[in-house]
Formats: structure tokens, C-alpha cells, sequence
């Protein structure tokens, strides 16, 4: 079973490595989806994956909650190191790896219960005895939506907004006090107005978890993320069928500013895409 280490502080999170990719490729079927992904993800800090569609960014997301597990067919070689853990390792329990490591699908997913409910039932399975009431308030407020629905907590979570869902469905996933948050296009499906207050409060819980986030918008990866990883497409050698591959990794600055590779300075620039 996944070991569960001692809460870091923020400002000790910010200096350590969170996750490490070593040389992984993953394949549904016999067929490549992304190639050889090797990179070093930092704690408490948000790292973005960008590239054009079909590039394996979703894929490599998953890995790291082993939600690919449940594709059959779907297998991974390499290592995924998740504080010195490999997450692949026989001994390593799926469903501990996705306490630790909490999700945010690309489109809101409330429970079809009680605002309060969707914070409580989650934490209710992981086992936890304190004072519910105020695990809930202080998940709602983390997420920024407290304000917008503490008059309304026994009404249908499905009931609120789109932004508000989604922020719901965020403060469920920090109500069992994992370590990172993984975010599959948060925000493709919501509003400018619900948006900005999506990537403030990315902003707001950097340093306190480590955050990766998929996203095909290029100024919402610029405005949030302290890293950044371009992936993009190839032919495979037989030219029949393409992969994806990490082509640049770096801090955001450097990845939209002064990229390293000829093929980031294009995708970043919007020559393709």
C-alpha cells in the first residue's frame, strides 16, 4: 500500500520534487500513445501540459492517478515516482495512489446530492472523524465558493452553476487532503467570468498542493503555471500512425518566451495547433 508521508509545509514544498516521469510510454493496445516521457515535477507549484489534440496530454495526466488503469488494453512502461514511490510498483494500491492524488475532469461532475453532501460523502468513505461541518466550511472556502452556497447546502449540487460545479468538485477533491490535484481541462466548458475565478483560485492553492493541469488555452497556461510541458505529435516510423512525445520542459517563462526547440517556438507563436 501507498505510504501516506508527513504534511510538508508550503514553503518546504515549493524546493522538493513531487513527481518524476522515467522514460514512459504508454500504449492502448499495441499502439503507441505518447513515447518516452521523462521529466521532474516540483512541488507545490502549477505545472501545465500544452500541445496540439491527440499529443498524449491527457494520457500522461492519468498515468499519474493510474485512472488508465481502467482502460482495457491501456499499459505503461517507465516509472512514475510519487515521493519516492513508483506508482506502478506491484505492492501499490490504485485506489490509495487516487486518495492522494485528486482529480478535476474537464466537464463539472457533482454528486447528485446535497452541496454539503458532496464534500461530506467523499470524506465520510476515506475515514474522517472530525468535525464534518467544519471540513466542509473550510473546503468550500478553499475552493471559493463558500460564499455563493452556504445559504443553500442541502440543495442539489447539480443546482448550481456551471463555475460552481466545477469549483464544488474541486472542493471535494481538497476535502480528503491529498498532495496533488490533477485538472483535465477545467475550464474548457465554463464562461469568462467563471474561468478567471477558476485560475484564481489555481493561483490561490499553489504552494499548498501541487497542481498539473491539461489545458489547449495557451494565455490561461501562461497566466497560471509556474511550469510547463510541450508535447506534440509525430509520424511513427512506419509512417502509418503517429505518437505523442514531451518535446520541451521548463519553467512557463521559458517555454513561452524563449523556448529551446524550433517546434514549442511554433505551437507557442500559433503556427500550428
Amino acid at each position: 500500500m501507498l505510504g501516506i508521508p508527513d504534511q510538508k509545509s508550503a514553503e518546504a514544498l515549493s524546493s522538493d520534487t513531487c513527481l518524476e516521469f522515467e522514460s514512459v510510454t504508454i500504449r492502448y493496445g499495441g499502439q503507441e500513445a505518447v513515447r518516452n516521457v521523462s521529466m521532474l515535477i516540483p512541488s507545490g507549484q502549477v505545472t501545465a501540459f500544452i500541445g496540439p489534440s491527440g499529443c498524449g496530454k491527457s494520457t500522461i495526466l492519468r498515468s499519474i492517478n493510474r485512472l488508465n488503469d481502467l482502460i482495457p488494453g491501456c499499459t505503461l512502461t517507465g516509472r512514475v515516482i510519487f515521493q519516492g514511490h513508483n506508482l506502478y510498483a506491484s505492492h501499490i494500491d490504485p485506489v490509495q495512489v487516487r486518495r492522494r492524488i485528486g482529480m478535476v475532469f474537464q466537464k463539472p461532475n457533482p454528486f447528485p446530492k446535497s452541496i454539503y453532501e458532496n464534500i461530506a460523502y467523499g470524506a465520510r468513505i476515506n475515514g474522517f472523524k472530525g468535525d464534518m461541518d467544519s471540513l466542509v466550511e473550510r473546503s468550500l472556502r478553499q475552493a471559493a465558493v463558500w460564499d455563493e452556497c452556504k445559504d443553500k447546502l442541502e440543495m442539489s449540487g447539480l443546482s448550481l452553476s456551471g463555475g460552481q460545479q466545477q469549483r464544488l468538485c474541486i472542493a471535494r477533491a481538497i476535502s480528503i487532503a491529498p498532495e496533488v490535484i490533477l485538472m483535465d481541462e477545467p475550464c474548457s466548458s465554463l464562461d469568462p467570468i467563471s474561468t478567471q475565478k477558476i485560475e484564481e483560485l489555481i493561483r490561490s492553492l499553489r504552494g499548498h498542493y501541487t497542481i498539473v493541469i491539461v489545458t489547449h488555452n495557451l494565455q490561461q497556461a501562461y497566466r497560471i503555471s509556474d511550469m510547463a510541458s510541450f508535447f506534440n505529435v509525430i509520424p511513427t516510423l512506419d509512417g502509418f500512425a503517429k505518437v505523442g512525445v514531451m518535446e520541451e520542459f521548463g519553467p512557463s517563462s521559458q517555454i513561452f518566451n524563449s523556448p529551446q526547440q524550433q517546434t514549442t517556438r511554433d505551437y507557442v507563436s500559433g503556427l500550428f495547433g
